[in-house]
Formats: C-alpha cells, sequence, structure tokens
C-alpha cells in the first residue's frame, strides 16, 4: 500500500467515526461518482464499474462489454493514468455530499417515530405565523395553530413543546410541535411524578382549553398508592411544576372511575354533586347540584362543565335543586329542538327543528327562566344576554359566577374532595 492510499483509507475512516457513517457507505459512494467522472473522459467505454480495495486504497476501472440482455461479455482494465488526481477531486465532493446527506438521515431517523414525546427547546425566531425552535441539532416549528393563545415567546427563552409530527424533506427532517395539545399535559406529568413514568399510576383521560385550565383523570394499579395524591405531590408541588410550565394554566386531578356516576362527580369538582341521572340512548347525563353550587359546577363561561364533558365523554346537563323540583312540578317548559339564527334585523331567535315561529331571546329567557344549564356548544355565545338566554353551561354559567361572591366559590373549591391544583 502506497503512502497516499493509506492516508487516504486513514482520512476515510476518520470522517466515518466522527459522523457515524460506514466506510463502505462511503467507498461506494466514491465508487459511483468515479464511473461519472470516468464517463466524461475521451474515449471511455460507454459501461464501466469502478472498484475500490478497502485494504489497500487502490482504485481501479474496468470498461464492460453488454449484451441484449445486459450481462458482461467481455472486461478489461481501463485505467486512466491521472486517475488518481480526478479521484481525489471527486473523493473531496462526495464525501461532503454524504456527510451531509448522512447527517440528515441520522437527523430524522432520531426524531422519526418520537410522534408524541415531548422536548426542550430555545426560542430562536417567532412571527405571527409560527416560532423556531432550537432544539441542538435541528430546528423545531411551533405553528400559530399549536400555540397557547396570549402566550408570548421570548427569544432566548427555554420552551418546553409536544412533538405532533415528524416531516422528512430535502433539507433535513422538519419537526412540528405543540404548546396546546393535551399530550403535553401528560408528558409535563410523566416528568414531574414517577409513579406515572414507572407505570404505576395512569392518566386514563384529559381535557384541555389552552391557556386556561384542564382536567386529567388518573388511575392507581397498585391500591396502596393514591393516584391524585402522588400527582399534586406534597403541598402541591408536582402539579405547581406542571402549572409553571404552562404559565399558570389551572390544573385539576380527578380519580377515573370505571363507573360513570363517580366518574361524572368527580370530573365536576371542585363542585359538590347531589345526583347524577344516566341517559344511555342519548348520552346525557343530568347532574343535580345544590342551588349555591351551581355556578361552580358550572364554572366560568361554562368552562367547568365543558371539560367535564368532554373528560367523561358525556353529554353534561346542569340542574339546581330547586330546577329540577320546578321541572318536576310541571312549572319548567322545554323547547322542541332547533337552533339559534339571526333574523333580518340582526337579532338571534330560536327556530324551532319542526317549523314554526321563531322566539327571541327575551321570551326564551323569560320561558326557560327555570329550565337547566347544559354543558353544549351548539347555542351561540356573542352576548351574555344571548347565552344566558339560550339556556347553554357557557354563558349561563358567566353570569352566574359573576354573581357569586369571589370568596364563596374560593372556600367550595377548597373543601371539595380530591385533588386540584
Amino acid at each position: 500500500m502506497s503512502k497516499t492510499n493509506f492516508e487516504f483509507l486513514d482520512a476515510l475512516s476518520q470522517i466515518a467515526r466522527d459522523k457515524g457513517i460506514s466506510v463502505d457507505t462511503l467507498l461506494d459512494a466514491l465508487a459511483n461518482a468515479l464511473v461519472a467522472a470516468y464517463k466524461r473522459r475521451p474515449g471511455a467505454a460507454e459501461e464501466a464499474v469502478v472498484t475500490i480495495d478497502p485494504e489497500s486504497g487502490e482504485i481501479r476501472v474496468y470498461g464492460q462489454e453488454l449484451d441484449e440482455d445486459g450481462n458482461v461479455i467481455r472486461e478489461w482494465d481501463d485505467t486512466p493514468e491521472d486517475f488518481g488526481r480526478i479521484a481525489a477531486q471527486t473523493a473531496k465532493q462526495v464525501i461532503l455530499q454524504r456527510i451531509r446527506e448522512a447527517e440528515r438521515d441520522l437527523k430524522y431517523e432520531e426524531y422519526a417515530g418520537r410522534e408524541g414525546d415531548i422536548v426542550t427547546g430555545i426560542v430562536q425566531q417567532t412571527d405571527n405565523r409560527y416560532t423556531l425552535l432550537d432544539l441542538g441539532k435541528v430546528e423545531a416549528l411551533l405553528p400559530q395553530a399549536e400555540q397557547v393563545p396570549y402566550e408570548r415567546y421570548e427569544h432566548g427563552a427555554r420552551l418546553k413543546a409536544y412533538i405532533v409530527e415528524v416531516r422528512k424533506t430535502t433539507k433535513g427532517p422538519q419537526i412540528v410541535v405543540s404548546r396546546s395539545h393535551p399530550g403535553l399535559v401528560k408528558r409535563l406529568f410523566e416528568l414531574e411524578v414517577p409513579e406515572i413514568s414507572s407505570g404505576v399510576v395512569e392518566i386514563k383521560a384529559a381535557a384541555r382549553e389552552p391557556g386556561h385550565r384542564t382536567k386529567i383523570a388518573v388511575w392507581s394499579n397498585d391500591p396502596n398508592v393514591d393516584p391524585v395524591g402522588a400527582c399534586v405531590g406534597a403541598r402541591g408541588s408536582r402539579v405547581r411544576m406542571v402549572t409553571n410550565e404552562l404559565r399558570g394554566e389551572r390544573i385539576d386531578v380527578v380519580p377515573f372511575s370505571d363507573d360513570p356516576v363517580d366518574f361524572i362527580q368527580a370530573a365536576l369538582q371542585p363542585a359538590r354533586v347531589r345526583e347524577v341521572r344516566l341517559d344511555d340512548v342519548t348520552g346525557t347525563a343530568t347532574v343535580v347540584v345544590s342551588d349555591y353550587q351551581l355556578s361552580l359546577a358550572i364554572g366560568k363561561e361554562g368552562q367547568n362543565a365543558r371539560l367535564a364533558a368532554r373528560l367523561t365523554g358525556w353529554r353534561v346537563d346542569i340542574k339546581s335543586e330547586t330546577q329540577l323540583a320546578e321541572e318536576e312540578a310541571g312549572l319548567g317548559e322545554e323547547w322542541a329542538e332547533g337552533e339559534w339564527v339571526e333574523n333580518e334585523a340582526g337579532e338571534m331567535v330560536w327556530q324551532p327543528a319542526e317549523g314554526g315561529e321563531a322566539v327571541s331571546a327575551a321570551e326564551w329567557s323569560r320561558a326557560a327562566a327555570g329550565g337547566g344549564t347544559e354543558a353544549d356548544e351548539t347555542a351561540p355565545t356573542t352576548t351574555a344576554e344571548e347565552g344566558a338566554a339560550s339556556g347553554d353551561g357557557s354563558a349561563s354559567g358567566e353570569a352566574e359566577v359573576s354573581d357569586a361572591p369571589e370568596a364563596e366559590v374560593s372556600e367550595v373549591a377548597e373543601e371539595a374532595p380530591g385533588g386540584t391544583g
């Protein structure tokens, strides 16, 4: 082996080790590139093959003659005298190209299949369309649709995000992350709660309104481990770490149950539920609470009721004891199915599905004064008056909560069973 060939192979091996590329891959790429370089020479054979001895580094070019079926019928050594210089120039170009390709492949393989994982990045760039996070070797894209409303991402700040997609492009992997996905809350709890990462405690369900509030239902596979206590931590230390990472988003941790009644009662915490009536046909759960608990059960703008419905999978209809008593006494009146539409005058009216005269918001409000409040998002909530008239949990909850003393709501929340972050 000549000194030049030895240096060539040694340099090739060093590059392969540094970049994580096999020597055989580099040699194959170099041989293919040398074939192309040989064919550009005058008098070159139409078909040729280049061999590189991995032991000695010797490079040979063999011209070939093929028959109609592509079989080699004649082969001869056609290595040019100055092919060493051509090989050196070509090797440099090929190796650099293969290194770039290999690095892109390695980056993609590192993140491919990691959808659902959590990553930590540094905010590099922010505009109205997206935010770029530097993950070290690659950058992640945080689109506007995956951002939390009103969250501001300052340049240089460290941020945890949830991987929703990994795409392979010619410029390398494109990693799309999210700050609004419910899975982010689950992964944050896995980082903070060893019982979850070990499988003793499971997060069975999660419902989230990004930036405002999240409810998670937890279950323990060990009867000696309290799942809610494990997630909340001593004096709320564990759930507080998650809340801080989510920049103040409130976290409710409730116990999961296979019994829908128990699960719905827990999901509506911190409100105390008197009774739950299930309708399996319609998938509706009628929840009865004390009069003074109605505002708390509904939550601000119906948020507590909505999250409980998403968490449990039941359509939750919340009624106070007074409302239920009036209905059972025949004092309440139920309207036929329909929808809220805007009339020619620009006012919102209730149009029965079976036809007939539309009902104004004011008329609905007077007639439905004793009706229940349902965690349904079909009714319009453009104004407080329209929302309250619709009987929808979200708007009605806003009106109720604004009238309730803050001290009373806080006291009820503290007395409620289960963990609340």
